[in-house]
């Protein structure tokens, strides 16, 4: 761990517990700050501010008192708490500074940084550069909303490694020296607007990514995003592109049915088991990244060749009597579902349904012209009904719970068919959350055996 003063007998205020604020206060409390923590769960419920308590720190829970930023120094707030918060927005009356826990881990790190965001594809694409490095013999560190807590993994990493970040807008607006020796801005799309308030705020978090890079870094893009072009302009790093439009001078894109790295032809299309428009632009970004880290073809094909998805994520099942089935229960909007349906171009059926947010899915009939039947449940089953069936759909039917959808499911499909859990919805109608309703689906399939 690098070492430095920044917080030595400096007042710090944690906002927000979890994971990521837990692993701030201990790391800025063992730098030698004063550090008080304010969370919003009550304390005789709140484990983290109990042990932090033991460790000496103030805790303050329950509720968020102006109070608390007296003779505060700066703020590490946890990703998820909206900068619309009375507190934070009495600290930015005071021009105190507010800094989310990877602008932390980049102060203390000894190790560069892979930063990957975008509004889809962030997990898929970060799991691909990890492993893909990690065949080359590269040495990544794994980290971010995907692994450990960024700060954690920094205390611990060497220089030899590199530390492959997936990052939020929420982590993005709290930088202010964080500088990715490579960045990649994937894709954007209107996403987290009751965040951020408006599409251009978004944008802005997003092209953080890029604003301390220097000329001895690298920016991946994608080509084919109008917004993340103009977004990535006025950087200083070198710019490295990918498509799967168009062929380009430089950087990932297709050629001849082939993945192609400037004038490298890497791996034939044909061999990458992954499916799907949306992850060829996560390869080829990944792609793009690990050849700028000296990455051998040969690890790159290994990791091709054998990764079948990140779990819940469009997510390979198993086989049976010549069906494949598909695990995409990470699908809790519409735009996930249409990226996932656009996958395929089999006969499928679809399984959706969950929380009623109080959205029709007219945007999807666009992508159900290969869906053969439908299968609902929960909350918006009847809306979703109303789609298909508009589309001509004639198997449509609604069940009480996911394992039951499975079996229907299977009775309508044959040879060469595809069964796809793609909810685009969340899932707090039946489930604790998505990957719990993704378990369910995985264990339902596997009974079928």
């Amino acid at each position: 761990m690098k070492k430095t003063n920044t917080y030595l007998n400096k007042h710090v205020l944690i906002l927000g517990l979890a994971k990521s604020g837990t692993a701030a206060a201990k790391l800025v409390h063992q730098l030698g700050a004063s550090v008080v923590v304010n969370d919003q769960k009550p304390y005789e419920e709140n484990e983290a501010a109990q042990q932090l308590e033991k460790l000496g720190i103030q805790v303050v829970c329950g509720h968020h008192p102006l109070e608390l930023l007296t003779n505060i120094d700066v703020i590490i707030k946890n990703p998820g708490i909206p900068y619309k918060n009375p507190l934070l927005q009495e600290a930015f009356k005071r021009n105190i500074p507010i800094i989310t826990e990877v602008e932390l881990a980049f102060e203390v790190s000894e190790a560069p940084f892979i930063g990957i965001t975008g509004s889809n594809g962030k997990t898929t694409t970060t799991t691909l550069i990890y492993q893909m490095l990690e065949r080359g013999n590269r040495r990544p560190r794994i980290a971010g909303n995907i692994g450990t807590v960024a700060c954690e993994v920094a205390q611990e990493a060497e220089k030899e490694d590199v530390i492959v970040t997936e990052l939020s807008s929420f982590q993005l607006m709290g930088i202010n020296k964080f500088q990715p020796h490579i960045s990649l801005l994937l894709n954007i799309f209107d996403a987290h607007l009751d965040y951020h308030g408006t599409k251009e705020e978004y944008i802005e978090a997003k092209a953080s990514i890029f604003k301390n890079q220097t000329t001895n870094d690298y920016a991946v893009v994608n080509a084919d995003d109008e917004v993340v072009v103009k977004a990535s302009k006025d950087t200083q790093a070198t710019i490295v592109q990918f498509s799967t439009t168009k062929q380009l001078e430089k950087g990932a894109y297709v050629k001849n049915n082939m993945v192609y790295f400037n004038d490298e032809a890497i791996i034939p299309l044909d061999k990458i088991v992954l499916p799907g428009k949306h992850n060829l632009e996560n390869i080829l970004a990944a792609v793009a990244v690990v050849k700028l880290y000296g990455c051998s073809n040969e690890a790159i094909c290994k990791v091709l060749t054998t990764f079948t998805g990140v779990k819940h994520r469009v997510q390979y099942v198993t086989s049976i009597n010549g069906r494949k089935f598909y695990n995409d229960s990470k699908a809790t909007n519409i735009l996930a579902t249409k990226v996932a349906l656009s996958a395929f171009t089999q006969p499928t059926i679809w399984l959706a349904g969950g929380l009623d947010r109080g959205n029709e899915f007219d945007e999807l009939k666009s992508s159900l012209k290969h869906v053969k039947a439908v299968v609902t449940f929960g909350e918006t089953a009847q809306k979703i009904e109303r789609v298909a069936k508009e589309m001509g759909i004639q198997n449509v039917k609604r069940v009480d719970n996911v394992e039951q959808a499975v079996i229907d499911a299977y009775s309508y499909s044959d040879e060469g068919d595809v069964v796809l859990l793609s909810p685009a919805c969340a899932s707090w109608d039946q489930f604790k959350t998505f990957e719990e309703r993704g378990d369910i689906f995985i264990q339902s399939v596997h009974k079928l055996k």
